[in-house]
């Protein structure tokens, strides 16, 4: 019992800490800057016959 908690703490610490780094480079990368974008860009649709 005590060795999986040796072995499986530290993993889920690490998985903690990558995805904090992942999330923290989403954030400061413009991941989440125009979050409307996609939205409205259906009410925008150019459906010209050409």
């Amino acid at each position: 019992m005590e060795a999986s908690l040796f072995l499986l703490l530290p993993i889920s610490l690490l998985l903690v800490i990558l995805i904090g780094v992942a999330f923290w480079w989403a954030i400061f990368s413009g991941q989440f800057d125009n979050t409307n974008q996609a939205a409205e860009s259906i009410l925008h649709d150019n459906d010209t016959d050409g």
